[in-house]
This record gives structure tokens, C-alpha cells and sequence, in this order.
């Protein structure tokens, strides 16, 4: 791993300290097992028929039976960035999540569409139901949230069924695979790629995702007040330097990044030459004084490593990991 250090920021303690208003843990769903349902939903964007087709198959190879939700192949008759109505989306989620014989719902794709949605999920009932897997990531993060304020479940932020990275990248494909089977194989997680921005070890509870979808979420029934006692785990897509300035001041400004333990960063795609998106990332973090370490190769990127969100872990910048203090699935 190739250390190259943040100028101009306080050194991180190295030692993990947890802060005494930590972020609470959350509820682990049960791994699966050969044979499993999987209820496959489209929360967001329309769907490639082709593309889900093949991811499908993937499953199937897992010795997974895939169900596909009513509404995944729809498209809004007005609003064609969006897979059909809203109630229609979230019925379809809420309709897996509570039917008993489903062990897991993953999502098809991203886009945009899961904050007009998210409000019409009955969460009274996914509490009621209790945990089983979710996976998805981008737009899917106001879910992530949701899971986690809502219902107190934790989740995977991995890759969807009808994405290309899915189905192209078998690093992607096998973290995803180990996690849902074989959840102790894959405790530690990062990419060789992963490099200190400011040094230092800290534990907490792991959260995050897109941080545009983040920012987004802040003054809604799914925003935290702050991400006090917590490991924030950001990514995005599309977000060019000064962009995504603005979202990391509005976190910072609104207090939601108050009490942060440490940082992990993954891929930056299509947000313009990397060593800019670099500086606007260590000039808006680096003054946390928490521990950041950067391209640990999960989000919108080549290869989509899967990490839980709601678990403790400890976030080590020496050797570019986070380290779950527990499996993601019991």
C-alpha cells in the first residue's frame, strides 16, 4: 500500500477510541443458504431487461432462487428516469421484505427515484418483519439509511443485479458471493489500492454510502443528526470537484459529520482528474482530525467490494482496511 499523507491536518490518534455517544450497532440479518428466494426490486431507475436477465443467471449459479418483484421491468409513463410509479416501487419492496419465505432483497439498479419512494414503505412493517439482506448502493443509500433509523437493521453496500460492474467483474461478483454465504471469510475488506490521507486507527460503527445522496437526505425522517461514534464510509459518481465541495460543506455546516470516527473513501467515477477530487477531499476532511483512507475500492468503480453498514469495525489507514469486529450475516 502506498502511504501518501495530507498536508496541512492534524495527525489522527493511533489508537481506536470510540466516542462515548457512539452510533449504535444494528440488527444482523441470517446468511444464506443454497436454495434461498431473493426478491430482486427496482427502487430507482428503469431497468435493461437484458442486463437483469444475466445477473440472474449469476444467482441461479449461487443455487439462488431469484424472484422478480411485479414492477422491476416497468418504466413511469411521464417520468422515464424512474421504474415505474412510486407506490408502485415502494409496494414492491415492502411486499418482498415482508413475505416470510424471502431471505434477501437486492436491487436491480440505481439512478434515481428512492427518495420519492422511501416515505411510502410502511416501516412499521419492515420492523415487524425483521432483518434479512439487503444489497445495493448509489441511489439505494436513502434506503441504507432508512433501514438503519427506521427499522434498526444493518444492510450491504454491494453491487445490484443488473449493474455492469455485477456482471463483468468477478472480484466484485466473489466479495459479494463471500458475504452472503460465508460472512467470517470476508471480515477484513479493501482493495490493494487504498492509501493514507490523514494516518491513524479509529472504531465505530460503519455507515454511508453516496455522500450526494447523503447530503440529500439531511432534514428528511431518515437524516441523522450526525455520524458521531461512526466509521462514514463515501463514494459517488458524476460529481465534478467543486460539486462535490458543496455536498462536503453542507455535511460539514450542518453538524452530520460531528463526532465522525474515521473515513473511508471509495471510487470518484466520472467526477473529473482524480488529484482534484483528491484535494477537494482532503481539504473538507482532512481538518476532522479522524483517520481517512482513500481508494479502498468500493462504489461506482471497476471492481465493488461489498461492505455492511451498521456493524462495528476498526478503519486502519497502515494497511488500507476496515475490519468488522463481527461477520455481516449470523
Amino acid at each position: 500500500m502506498t502511504e501518501t499523507p495530507a498536508t496541512s491536518v492534524p495527525p489522527a490518534t493511533s489508537t481506536p477510541v470510540t466516542p462515548p455517544t457512539a452510533v449504535a450497532p444494528l440488527a444482523r440479518p441470517a446468511r444464506l443458504r443454497p436454495g434461498a428466494r431473493v426478491a430482486v426490486v427496482a427502487p430507482s431507475g428503469p431497468v435493461p431487461e437484458e442486463r437483469l436477465a444475466a445477473g440472474l443467471d449469476i444467482l441461479r449459479r449461487w443455487h439462488l432462487e431469484p424472484v422478480v418483484a411485479p414492477h422491476v421491468l416497468d418504466t413511469h409513463s411521464e417520468l422515464r428516469y424512474l421504474a415505474g410509479t412510486d407506490r408502485a416501487r415502494a409496494r414492491d419492496l415492502q411486499e418482498a421484505w415482508c413475505d416470510p419465505s424471502v431471505a434477501a432483497v437486492i436491487c436491480a439498479r440505481g439512478g434515481y427515484g428512492v427518495q420519492r419512494m422511501v416515505d411510502l414503505v410502511d416501516w412499521a412493517a419492515i420492523r415487524a418483519a425483521g432483518p434479512k439482506v439487503f444489497v445495493g448502493y448509489s441511489d439505494v443509500t436513502a434506503l441504507h439509511e432508512a433501514f438503519a433509523v427506521r427499522a434498526g437493521l444493518a444492510t450491504l453496500h454491494g453491487p445490484m443485479v443488473a449493474a455492469g460492474t455485477f456482471l463483468k467483474d468477478v472480484r466484485t461478483q466473489e466479495s459479494l458471493r463471500a458475504t452472503l454465504f460465508e460472512p467470517e471469510s470476508v471480515r477484513t475488506i479493501g482493495l490493494d489500492t487504498a492509501r493514507t490521507m490523514v494516518p491513524g486507527r479509529a472504531h465505530g460503527v460503519t455507515l454511508g454510502g453516496c455522500v450526494s445522496v447523503l447530503a440529500a437526505d439531511l432534514a428528511t425522517p431518515n437524516g441523522r443528526p450526525s455520524a458521531r461514534g461512526g466509521l462514514l464510509l463515501l463514494e459517488d459518481v458524476g460529481e465534478e470537484p467543486y460539486r462535490l465541495d458543496r455536498i462536503l460543506t453542507q455535511l460539514l455546516r450542518s453538524g452530520r459529520l460531528d463526532g465522525v470516527a474515521g473515513i473511508g473513501l471509495g471510487s470518484w467515477e466520472e467526477c473529473g482528474p482524480y488529484e482534484e477530487v483528491r484535494a477537494v477531499l482532503a481539504d473538507r476532511l482532512g481538518g476532522l482530525g479522524v483517520p481517512v483512507v482513500e481508494e479502498m475500492g468500493f462504489g461506482h468503480s471497476a471492481t465493488a467490494l461489498t461492505v455492511p453498514l451498521g456493524l462495528p469495525g476498526t478503519l486502519d489507514t497502515e494497511s488500507g482496511t476496515l475490519t468488522l469486529d463481527v461477520p455481516a450475516l449470523v
